[in-house]
């Protein structure tokens, strides 16, 4: 980034490297302090962040970069100053002199594409098409389209989720960030959808001794299939989208006036919680409606547990922050599974015992309770999570350029 490091810079160079890389940068590692005799610490800092100083228009914004870097207020100490905030304050006041050239504008919001609305408009429009061409045919032809339905869905999430607001790809998004872990959702994502649509029926199936047969694609079969809940989910992928684009345009305009961490988060968090309320109700008109045509029941528990859980795993994996979400749909499903798991285990001689809670369970509250329960423990674990990850500054400020 530069030819040469003053003497300054290698000296409390320590002190940037040693921060977390975590995002959160609240790990109980110690920075080391800048050696006594050090002539500019926060000169060699700004050396180190030279872009982020450059191109910043606030203080906010380097307090974010430096946020996203792992730089805490313990490390602003060592540099003493009493939070980032107050350091990101003198190193914006300090390029702003030196700086020769004008700042550049503010990061403007995201703007809507017409490619990126059409994308996840296909989701659901291929859904519907599937569901309508399931209920023309019957027997083998309908078993075959139902396949060829299911993997079409699946190709046009799959698009849906390389572009735009839901995508972490786009040129215009925060992207991950330095020490963001890695992680899989999407075979959990596909098996948390299908025992939307065939675990309830397998449930109660297996309960009662069976499945004497493979599914037909009906409600009222040997194996019945819970059709709205999923048509439901895959129409309001379009709803996600501008849900999580309005709250990137809000949070990149708060990002421009707010003075401080704390006030960033203040600002953010009825926007992260009015959004995904407003996506809940969007999708429970989808469930009402989806269950009035196709004459089956809405199943509200199960579908918006679901919903909320696949919203925030995606609002927090487009952030950069993807392992919670991995960890969370990987045990949500792992959940489901083991049910289903335990009564089929417990057809074993002398284990008839393992089936006893979710029997219990289902008699209680019906199959719907057992993914309910589970991805509704889940999504709260991830929207406690997403209130503490998402309402940072550095979760929304412009990624820094790869020097």
């Amino acid at each position: 980034m530069v030819g040469r490091e003053p003497s300054g810079s290698r000296e409390v160079a320590g002190a940037d490297r040693e921060a977390p890389a975590s995002r959160g940068g609240d790990a109980g590692d110690k920075p080391a302090s800048p050696r006594r005799g050090a002539a500019d610490p926060v000169k060699a800092l700004m050396h180190r962040h030279r872009e982020l100083c450059e191109r910043a228009v606030d203080p906010l914004e380097i307090a974010a970069g430096l946020e996203a870097h792992g730089i805490t207020d313990r490390t602003a100490a060592r540099f003493r100053h009493r939070d980032v905030f107050s350091l990101a304050e003198e190193m914006y006041a300090r390029a702003s002199r030196d700086g020769d050239a004008s700042p550049p504008p503010a990061p403007a919001a995201p703007r809507v594409r017409a490619a990126w609305v059409l994308l996840t408009l296909l989701p659901g429009a291929l859904c519907a098409a599937a569901v309508t061409a399931a209920h023309l045919t019957h027997g083998r032809t309908r078993l075959v389209v139902a396949a060829a339905g299911a993997l079409a869905v699946a190709l046009a999430l799959r698009a849906a989720l390389r572009r735009g607001p839901l995508s972490r790809t786009d040129a215009g998004r925060p992207g991950p960030r330095p020490g963001a872990a890695p992680g899989r959702t999407t075979p959990w994502t596909l098996w948390l959808a299908a025992y939307a649509l065939l675990g309830n029926g397998l449930l109660l199936s297996a309960l009662s001794g069976g499945p004497d047969a493979l599914p037909t694609g009906a409600a009222d079969g040997p194996w019945p299939v819970t059709v709205a809940p999923v048509l439901a989910l895959t129409l309001a992928c379009a709803p996600a989208a501008w849900t999580a684009h309005l709250l990137t345009a809000r949070a990149r305009r708060r990002l421009a006036s707010s003075r401080g961490l704390e006030d960033f988060a203040a600002a953010v968090r009825p926007l992260l919680l009015g959004s995904f309320t407003l996506f809940l109700g969007v999708l429970a008109a989808l469930l009402t409606l989806c269950a009035a045509i196709l004459g089956e029941s809405a199943a509200y528990p199960e579908a918006l547990t679901l919903g909320a859980l696949l919203f925030l795993a995606r609002l927090l994996t487009v952030h950069g922050f993807t392992y919670a979400p991995a960890v969370v749909l990987t045990a949500a499903a792992t959940l489901q599974a083991s049910a289903l798991a335990l009564v089929f285990t417990s057809r074993l001689p002398g284990c008839g015992f393992l089936a006893t809670p979710v029997d219990t369970l289902v008699t209680a509250w019906g199959a719907g309770s057992v993914p309910a329960l589970v991805c509704g423990a889940a999504a709260l674990a991830l929207l406690v999570h997403a209130t503490r990850k998402l309402t940072r500054a550095s979760a929304h400020a412009p990624a820094e350029p790869d020097r």
